[in-house]
């Protein structure tokens, strides 16, 4: 018994695929695998051509079956069935083979979450919408086909079909698909009910039909006789459909008022509750079976009328009224027939996107609407970026936001994984543990027997964890440890930030004050235990840096000079020539001073600066006030030095860090002891802050084999 109202195939007048790819297929059709391949590529393009005019994605869908046996060349394929299609296929190839069906799917069927997160990857790793279409039907295909297959096979393919894409093809409205592909799955995984179901329908369909035929005719006329324009048409059930209400609601065949059932479109909303009274006319309704959503709409904002009659011969039969409008929002729109089929919280980024995806099935035939190619790079850049699906060594998807790291995987996977992780595996290599993830990465956790988080996890500047939840759990775990410990490990923090910046003017009280804390003790016990982090303790000492006083210069009359460096204000002294000194690089918002030197013009340097205080001593005179300026677009050089076990690709990782910081090399000078195997790498960079500073301290200190980066005093 085949399943019911299946696809309808494209006329002979109008033909599937180009030209060029039908005499590339006629060519290849001269073996057996040849044979195979080309009977499924037209299938495909069939089923494609059931739902949409568009060639690209018929020749794609064709060309699918050919990439996947070799029957053609990846790079002849663009000549032959153009460019966009070769793309569609070839991405399609890509995303067959990430494995959605895994070895669990084998004998037991997906969990509601496991199905649902399979869905959404589906939709997030695809370039283009169109694809996903493409893959239902050749997800049809292979159900069609798998009816000669083995019976593991086969059930194997029933199952994915009804966990992943059946409920897909409901949500993008291919009804047609969506109805065959349930049918199919039904009958292959749970025959003898397919078949008892299949009996009361053909035993009854000849019957069913002429009733239906009947109930139409009454309407049309009754409707023509009050002067409503509308559309009669019957709604179609089917197999799958109708066991399904059976069991959820606890009837039999004979109970069911939606066996037979029909949908009136009408113009208006007073129409609406016009075609309902003659409906309600001709034949009584049964109560308890009326529905009025467009008084009151459904959550979702689904609008219809529902009523059930004992029609002629005093058989139940559903209706459905409804304007074309409100039918276009429930076929189209936000409140699509799967929310309230299906149930389930709302996620509105998931909802656009299939809002969307619906859409390509529009011809864009509406004035102002936008081209194919346009709309495709609008779904592209706004809708299947706002998160990342990635999968265990099982199979299971981890649906995590965008950024995602391997360390974002593990907490989220389990607190305790995350709390012993130490490397990971993406994709079957070595990854840092804070590299951005992408959607359809297979990540394998290498962990520790015992768990011993890092607190450089919770700098955000670090990019260890996206999601605040996890780095909440690096910080209670800090906070369970022995209070002790985590004062000394908050000194140690400290006292490391400090030297790394270089920061001698600054003390400690000041952090406490500037914290709201009463003793170093306290401000100890917060870093130690997470609550404040090293980008926190840079903050406050650019929130404390303020000028200190120093004798008072020579008094003059204030001027400023044409030639300082870009960001400075020199006063007393008109065009002198300015260079920061290479002793101590002061960086924004340091306290800095100038110092007149003998032919190199004003000398700037930071006001705990060694050889600042030194020239003080012998030369007060020279001594003149500098501030900051204000410029948007400025750079300071300063000094830093990073010391590692030195390792192949060491300086090459150092760079390509300050590199993507977008932080520029002035010079570079490296030296290694043989005897220790330890590099000493001096680098002069630009930065436009102690801030930025920090930050990018903090990044190359990270990095593999680094035993500390720091400014150099």
């Amino acid at each position: 018994m085949q399943p019911a109202d299946p696809l309808p195939q494209s006329s002979a007048s109008t033909p599937v695929l180009s030209r060029e790819a039908r005499d590339y297929l006629e060519q290849i059709a001269t073996s057996d695998t040849g044979r195979i391949a080309v009977r499924r590529a037209q299938a495909i393009a069939d089923v494609v051509a059931g739902f949409t005019d568009d060639q690209d994605m018929r020749n794609g869908a064709a060309l699918l079956p050919l990439l996947e046996t070799g029957l053609i060349a990846e790079e002849r394929a663009p000549a032959v069935f153009g460019d966009t299609a070769a793309r569609i296929a070839t991405e399609l190839v890509r995303i067959g083979s990430l494995g959605l069906s895994g070895p669990r799917q084998a004998d037991s069927a997906l969990t509601a979450n496991q199905a649902e997160a399979l869905r959404k990857m589906l939709l997030a790793i695809v370039t283009d919408p169109r694809l996903v279409l493409i893959k239902l039907a050749a997800q049809l295909t292979l159900l069609r086909e798998s009816k000669d297959a083995p019976v593991a096979e086969r059930e194997r393919i029933a199952r994915e079909t009804r966990d992943i894409y059946a409920p897909l093809a409901n949500r993008l409205g291919v009804w047609q698909i969506k109805w065959e592909l349930e049918d199919l799955s039904f009958r292959y995984l749970d025959p003898a009910n397919y078949k008892l179901v299949a009996g009361w329908l053909a035993a009854k369909r000849a019957d069913r039909e002429r009733y239906i035929e009947e109930v139409i005719s009454q309407l049309r006329t009754e409707l023509a006789r009050v002067h409503i324009k509308g559309e009669v048409a019957g709604r179609p059930k089917h197999i799958f459909s109708i066991w399904r209400k059976m069991q959820r609601k606890g009837l039999s065949f004979d109970q069911l008022y939606d066996i037979r059932a029909v949908r009136i479109l009408v113009d208006s909303i007073a129409d609406c509750y016009a075609a309902l009274g003659v409906v309600h006319s001709l034949w009584p309704y049964i109560p308890g079976e009326f529905d009025d959503y467009i008084a009151t709409p459904k959550d979702n904002l689904y609008r219809s009328l529902h009523t059930a009659v004992i029609g002629p011969g005093k058989l139940p039969v559903e209706i459905q009224i409804r304007t074309r409008e409100m039918h276009e929002h429930a076929e189209l729109g936000v409140a699509a027939h799967w929310k309230y089929k299906e149930g389930g919280k709302r996620n509105a980024a998931y909802e656009q996107k299939i809002v969307w995806l619906r859409q390509i099935l529009e011809p864009a035939d509406r004035e102002g609407q936008e081209t194919n190619d346009d709309f495709l790079d609008r779904v592209r850049s706004e809708v299947f970026e706002d998160r990342v699906y990635a999968l265990s060594p099982r199979g299971e998807v981890i649906e995590l936001p965008k950024g995602a790291t391997p360390l974002d995987f593990a907490y989220h996977v389990h607190t305790d994984l995350g709390h012993r992780c130490r490397g990971a595996k993406v994709n079957g290599r070595m990854v840092p543990l804070n590299q951005p993830l992408a959607n359809g990465d297979q990540v394998e956790i290498i962990t520790a027997k015992q768990p011993n988080p890092s607190r450089d996890w919770l700098v955000p500047s670090l990019g260890y964890l996206v999601s605040q939840r996890n780095r909440s759990k690096v910080r209670s775990w800090f906070r369970k440890l022995d209070e002790e410990q985590n004062r000394q490990q908050g000194r140690q923090i400290l006292e490391r930030e400090l030297q790394r910046l270089a920061i001698h003017s600054l003390s400690l009280a000041e952090l406490v004050t500037e914290f709201k804390f009463d003793t170093p003790e306290q401000l100890y016990q917060a870093i130690g235990e997470g609550d404040v982090t090293a980008a926190q303790i840079t903050g406050a000492i650019l929130r404390r840096a303020r000028p200190q006083e120093l004798p008072s210069p020579i008094p003059r009359k204030p001027t400023i000079a044409t030639k300082a460096p870009e960001g400075i204000t020199i006063e007393g002294v008109g065009d002198l020539l300015s260079h920061f000194a290479r002793c101590c690089g002061p960086v924004p918002p340091e306290s800095i001073m100038g110092y007149i030197t003998l032919g190199r013009g004003v000398s700037i340097h930071r006001q705990d600066c060694v050889s600042l205080k030194r020239l003080q001593q012998e030369h007060p005179e020279r001594l003149i006030a500098v501030e900051w300026g204000s410029g948007s677009d400025r750079s300071f050089p300063v000094e830093i030095n990073v010391r590692a076990f030195d390792r192949r690709g060491l300086v090459r990782d150092i760079t390509g860090v300050l590199a993507d910081s977008k932080i520029n090399i002035q010079g570079m000078n490296t030296v290694t002891d043989e005897a220790d195997g330890i590099a000493d790498i001096n680098l002069r960079i630009t930065v436009q802050d102690l801030e930025e500073l920090s930050r990018v301290l903090g990044r190359v200190q990270g990095l593999p084999n680094i035993l500390s980066a720091r400014r150099k005093a």
